[in-house]
């Protein structure tokens, strides 16, 4: 077996020859960036009203109203000194503005202009490059391209942009006792899961599945199962059939078909029967078949990969510390990732932690890491890492 650092270690080091694409702004979320992205003028490109209120030239409590400026409007107007105009939010500010004041702190009669108060030289006015200058970085490359990223975008004026490709996935179950939902089911027979959750934390980590496919227990058939799947994806995730009983036909076949075991079982719990193998750009997981194991090994090890193949600059889930609100030994003889809750600033490790026990995972929202044999005192900090 090989510990979990030497697992990610593996995983990280390999060499992927990724690919870009240019997509429509509205179709590029969560992707992100091949190439830095500069801003191609000032943001914003001039001075402009944080309100709907009054423009004002000089520091006074009165002035001569002259006017209004709204929105999207391109007129040029000079303001003289104790003048003021009515100015819209976003409108762009007449020259010699000294400052806007907000509409609720003002009154008009018969053309004149009160304040409540002395207005401040530049309140309330955004200036020209702000936020952005020309020509300023506004991401780099691997950005991963979040909904706000896709504004900032958009207020650049860019329709189209740059980024890496994401990897096609092909799924495979392995399985004579599994039996689709819905589907009648004999004793000794159980309702398949793995595929659903993987197709879904596949959709919530923003990637899809192309194919998904489930094969029976005979070396054949997994072996012919294995090479189709192969023929159409960058990334091949296998559920079951990767351990070492008289059913697992998951390794030879993987290596009949050219593939390069690159690790095989990892020490900890759930999830030590786990395979990672490489045949040219093309990379393959077979998780074990237990549903708690399958997710967390995703969580662990597919998701960094299929990141770095989509050119991520950071992969994988943040970790963040937490204090735990009660008393845990770890007695499991592995490092675990255990199902666990995170609420007000604690985590609680939930009961139900066996490998088959899908329930925990499910009312949970983290894996909490505690190493083998660590005794655990309410308060101490417990290194987490957020699924949901």
């Amino acid at each position: 077996m090989v510990p979990i650092s030497e697992a990610l270690r593996i995983i990280d080091d390999q060499k992927i020859n990724v690919k870009s694409q240019t997509l429509p702004l509205g179709e590029s979320l969560g992707y992100a960036l091949s190439k830095d992205m500069l801003s191609p003028f000032h943001v914003p490109e001039f001075d402009n009203s944080a309100m709907d209120g009054y423009a004002l030239c000089g520091l006074y409590q009165e002035y001569k109203l002259v006017g209004e400026v709204a929105a999207g409007e391109s007129k040029e107007i000079r303001l003289n000194d104790g003048e003021a105009v009515r100015i819209f939010t976003g409108a762009k500010v007449p020259q010699n503005t000294s400052a806007v004041m907000m509409q609720e702190k003002t009154s008009v009669e018969s053309g004149t202009l009160f304040l409540d108060g002395m207005p401040r030289i530049g309140q309330n006015i955004r200036k020209r490059g702000g936020q952005l200058s020309e020509g300023q970085l506004v991401f780099g490359k691997g950005h991963v391209l979040a909904p706000p990223s896709l504004s900032l975008m958009g207020s650049l004026g860019l329709e189209h942009l740059e980024v890496f490709s994401k990897p096609r996935v092909n799924i495979i179950t392995t399985g004579n006792e599994l039996v689709p939902p819905g589907q009648p089911k004999t004793e000794g027979q159980i309702y398949e899961s793995n595929s659903f959750a993987i197709a879904g934390v596949l959709q919530q980590f923003g990637f899809r599945h192309q194919h998904k496919m489930k094969i029976k227990d005979d070396l054949e058939a997994t072996k012919k199962g294995i090479n189709n799947a192969l023929e159409s994806c960058d990334v091949l995730i296998v559920s079951g059939g990767i351990s070492v009983g008289d059913y697992d036909f998951v390794r030879p076949a993987l290596e009949a078909n050219g593939v390069d075991e690159l690790f095989y079982r990892v020490l900890q719990k759930p999830g030590k029967p786990l395979y990672f193998g490489r045949r040219a750009n093309q990379f393959v997981f077979a998780l074990p078949g237990n549903p708690a194991s399958s997710l967390t090994c995703f969580y662990m090890y597919v998701l960094p990969l299929l990141q770095k193949f989509s050119g991520y600059g950071k992969v994988g889930l943040p970790t963040y510390q937490f204090p735990i609100s009660h008393a845990y030994t770890n007695n499991f003889g592995r490092p675990s990732f255990l199902k666990a809750h995170v609420f007000n600033g604690k985590v609680e490790i939930l009961d139900g932690q066996g490998s088959s026990m899908i329930q925990s995972m499910a009312i949970g929202n983290a894996l909490a890491f505690v190493d083998d044999g660590i005794k655990l005192k309410e308060g101490d900090m417990v290194e987490c890492k957020l699924i949901s």
